[in-house]
């Protein structure tokens, strides 16, 4: 590991202590070797005036939950010292008084919550103080020699902390080992299980005292390690039905959809693939810290998903059972990850920023546990019974608590949207956005991908009557996010009008083509995912050519009549499924590319009426715009129209023809 200090990006920050305190911390935080998604905390201690003119030792410490990585001025908490120094000195201090005496003595009340160490760091004299959970040194704490594996590498350097619980009683523990020690001649300390702190009166210094006592650690394994290599190995072929089946199991058990990512990575796939993965992956996390969001064991599929993950559900009822009293109510049983032996490893999330978090930490343990099983001796975790104290520690709770998922009705559910880079079709995407889901847009338009980026979803250019290219982009669609659940099929296009004793041929088979078998290829390819997906729910895009044609208008009307007699086979055919599948079909929509301001006045001077009258010309004399048509289409696809299906919806203001 080496030093990202760079003299010249330290200027930019600016010389006082805090704005050193935040350079460092981002150098820290943007290694993910040392760490991950919140993890670690920095502090420095500043003596100011305060509002009275008072000088005053204020400890500015990381506020719980700030990201590390960017992390600026207004996320440290300004606390007073002399009263977390005070704080220190009681016998004993509950949890919440803790909190509150730590929120009270802040000199900005609005400032985040400090974190829960900011005992720990008020009670190491040193200005600068840093905490991480470097991969390297939990490899060495983690294993059944560590004691004599740290005071090899590290000497009379470094302070072994046992393990206790973080917060106050952690500060107690450090508290006492400081006075005991002559601390001239001390640079971190290694806590057990845990991580290690360093620390220095120069922000640069204890930003290098870490590099360094990492790379130490790096260059044990590196030598215990010496011709060895992790696991490796390609993936066997997935069935991906099976894994729309473990999503949906989980999905269950959660009680809310979840996504579901596969790693089936070289590194992945060989770690799945260890003879001992069943007694190796179920000893424990790489630290405690991560056990809120990984549980304690990861889930392992066997030849029969749905015994597995229920057998992971029961032994963690089991667990809590065994460690809870009754002030506590259980978190849900389901798996946060799970290793699917010679396939990889799936990490689960109520969102996708939350299943690539499990990811990014499975990523990093799987490589330190291997390190220590095959290189220092062993892996050896933490007991069950002190990480589910952790589990359950309500300070720790907090920091979930921080980011749970809204109700929005499509939250965690997966949908594709077809035709969705203008218009309707991005209009679709955008509602269903918005309503919580994960939308991935398909367009032969090669914007798709930009459009997407703007409303937080992914695209992927795709001609849909290619059936193979289909085909591949569901497969990868469920590989990335676990399954399918909302489809609205809406890619078309307008064929130039033509009576039929005048048209050319090439213009109907397009349109059949594009409005009518892309989309009963796309059917074909979803339907199996959908059908064990959560609250599963199709909606085509028809038009209202279907019951109010218009002459020259043969390959569109007959495509869409096609695709609405195409719904109803496929609401026959999956309501056993508890599947849904309807039809909207929309009218007049001219806030779309098709629709130029030229287009729009020519239309509008053959009526012989205003732009504003023809966009209008309807029974309600009300515009119909493409937002409207995303609205009712998220709202078909949610709890609303949950026992609808087989129907057809017109948007189109109302239209006498129709009517």
């Amino acid at each position: 590991m080496k030093s990202l200090w760079n003299e010249k990006d330290a200027k930019k920050f600016g010389h006082n202590l805090l704005a050193q305190r935040v350079y460092t911390s981002r150098l820290l935080g943007t290694d993910s070797d040392l760490v991950l998604h919140g993890g670690g905390n920095t502090s420095v201690k500043i003596r100011k005036k305060d509002f009275y003119g008072n000088q005053k030792e204020i400890l500015y410490v990381k506020g719980s939950g700030c990201d590390l990585e960017i992390i600026d001025k207004e996320n440290f908490s300004p606390c007073c010292l002399e009263t977390l120094l005070r704080l220190s000195e009681f016998d004993n201090l509950s949890d919440t008084d803790m909190v509150r005496e730590c929120r009270a003595s802040m000199e900005d009340p609005n400032a985040s919550t400090p974190s829960i160490e900011a005992i720990v760091h008020a009670v190491i004299p040193q200005r600068f103080v840093d905490h991480t959970h470097a991969d390297a040194v939990l490899s060495l704490t983690n294993s059944p020699n560590s004691k004599e594996l740290i005071e090899e590498v590290y000497g009379s350097r470094a302070l072994v902390i046992p393990y206790v619980m973080p917060g106050f009683i952690l500060a107690k523990t450090i508290l006492k080992k400081l006075k005991s020690a002559d601390l001239s001649k001390v640079d971190a300390l290694i806590l057990m299980n845990h991580g290690i702190f360093t620390f220095h009166n120069d922000a640069r210094k204890s930003y290098e005292l870490m590099i360094e006592f990492v790379s130490k650690a790096e260059r044990k394994i590196k030598k215990t390690f010496k011709g060895k290599s992790l696991a490796k190995s390609k993936p066997k072929p997935i069935d991906h039905v099976t894994l729309s089946l473990i999503r949906e199991i989980v999905s269950e058990w959660s009680q809310s959809p979840v996504i579901a990512s596969l790693d089936d990575s070289a590194l992945a796939c060989g770690y799945s693939n260890l003879n001992n993965i069943k007694s190796l992956a179920c000893r424990g996390p790489l630290t405690p810290d991560h056990v809120i969001r990984t549980k304690r064991i990861p889930a392992i599929i066997g030849s029969d998903p749905q015994q597995a993950i229920d057998k992971f559900a029961q032994s963690y009822s089991t667990y809590f059972n065994k460690y809870s009293d009754s002030s506590m109510t259980m978190l849900d049983p389901a798996p946060r990850w799970a290793i699917w032996p010679r396939h990889g490893i799936i990490s689960f999330g109520r969102t996708l920023k939350e299943s690539q978090i499990v990811s990014d930490i499975v990523k990093h343990t799987i490589k330190s546990i291997q390190h220590s099983e095959y290189g220092l001796g062993g892996w050896k975790a933490l007991s069950a019974k002190k990480l589910f104290d952790i589990e359950y520690w309500e300070l720790e709770q907090a920091k979930l608590n921080k980011s749970t998922c809204s109700d929005n009705p499509h939250q965690g559910k997966i949908a594709v949207v077809t035709g969705s880079a203008a218009g309707i079709g991005f209009a679709c995407a955008h509602a269903l956005a918005k309503d919580g889901a994960v939308v991935i847009g398909l367009d032969l338009n090669p914007e798709i991908e930009t459009q997407m980026s703007k409303i937080s979803a992914h695209g992927q250019v795709i001609n849909l009557t290619n059936e193979t290219k289909l085909k591949s982009v569901i497969e990868n669609i469920i590989k990335k996010f676990g399954g399918l659940d909302l489809l609205v099929s809406n890619a078309g296009i307008f064929t130039a009008g033509a009576y039929l004793d005048k048209m050319n041929q090439d213009n109907w088979n397009k349109s059949m083509a594009v409005n009518l078998t892309s989309h009963q290829m796309l059917l074909k390819h979803s339907i199996p995912h959908i059908k064990q997906g959560i609250d599963g729910s199709i909606v085509l895009v028809g038009s209202r050519n279907v019951m109010a044609p218009g002459a020259g208008a043969g390959s569109y009307s007959c495509a869409k009549a096609g695709l609405t007699q195409l719904c109803r086979v496929a609401a026959l055919e999956l309501a056993p499924h508890g599947v849904r599948c309807n039809i909207i079909h929309p009218d007049a929509v001219f806030d779309t590319n098709l629709w130029t301001p030229e287009a729009l006045a020519r239309s509008a001077e053959r009526y012989g009426i205003t732009i504003d009258e023809y966009k209008t010309r309807n029974l309600m004399k009300t515009e119909i715009r493409s937002a409207d048509v995303g609205s009712m289409v998220s709202t078909m696809c949610g709890p609303v129209f949950s026992k609808t299906t087989g129907s057809q919806i017109s948007l189109d203001g109302g239209n006498d023809r129709v009517i």
